[in-house]
């Protein structure tokens, strides 16, 4: 019998901080930072199968009153802080567009270089009030390759980690959303019945961030009620696996928090 842990782990979960770090700037107003809005991103991935043609799209804005001479958008490739202007904007809203192969040709990188998994930084400079500041948010766009629902879905090979758990468990798709997931199967290997599954997971398009709401999925577990999963992670778009983090409570309280990885069968 599994036993129910009186201090579970606490997740947390990294947001995207509006807060400003001023620059070196030349003498002017203080205080007045503008803090632009990033909405909407969509693709969120470079496609490594077709970096050619491959670009991320998504909306900027700035507080309603606020007059901004322009965002410049600098990009970095990993770890190398380049921070090479992109692109530069003027006129707000706007609907930014940047193609792999801009950047990459900006930032000195061939695409023959570029490999699954590699990551491009883009950040935000404001210049407003005759101030420039760098917004601490930033897009972190990775290089991975286009979703594929019948790649995300199938027979799949489940290690719950310290949590015990190990077998195979059947993925598939909502009919009308193929991003909405279903996972039958993760209390069968435990032994117990499955009476109010399946599990519902729920990938991001834009990203492949993984997110599932708390969803009890049997109704007793070794004399316990309602066991439920809930937690995140992410999907891998190149060869269909999971990495999750799970939560696992009941009625009468908690077993804690674990680690599980979904393998794709062949």
């Amino acid at each position: 019998m599994k036993k129910i842990k009186t201090l579970g782990l606490i997740i947390t979960f990294i947001m995207m901080s509006l807060s400003c770090e001023k620059l070196p700037d030349p003498a002017g107003r203080r205080g007045v930072a503008v803090v632009p809005g990033i909405t909407d991103l969509d693709p969120g991935i470079f496609d490594s199968k077709d970096l050619e043609n491959s670009y991320i799209e998504f909306d900027l804005s700035v507080p309603d009153g606020s007059q901004v001479d322009k965002i410049t958008i600098q990009g970095s490739y990993q770890d190398t802080l380049a921070r090479v202007t992109i692109t530069e904007l003027t006129s707000f809203p706007a609907t930014v567009t940047i193609s792999a192969a801009d950047a990459a040709q900006k930032l000195g990188i061939e695409l023959n270089d570029i490999s699954n998994g590699d990551v491009f930084l883009f950040e935000l400079v404001t210049t407003a009030y005759g101030i420039t500041t760098r917004s601490s948010a930033v897009l972190a766009i990775p290089v991975a390759c286009a979703y594929d629902v019948d790649l995300a879905t199938g027979s799949y090979h489940v290690v719950g980690g310290d949590w015990g758990s190990e077998g195979n468990v059947t993925v598939t798709a909502d009919a009308g959303d193929p991003y909405k997931i279903y996972v039958s199967g993760l209390e069968e290997i435990e032994g117990l019945t499955e009476d109010l599954g399946p599990l519902v997971m729920y990938i991001n398009p834009a990203t492949y961030a993984v997110n599932v709401p708390k969803k009890a999925i049997a109704s007793d577990a070794w004399g316990y009620h309602n066991i439920a999963y809930e937690g995140y992670g992410t999907y891998s778009s190149c060869d269909g696996s999971y990495a999750m983090i799970f939560t696992i409570t009941v009625v009468e309280g908690t077993f804690g928090t674990y680690e599980f990885t979904f393998t794709r069968n062949l």
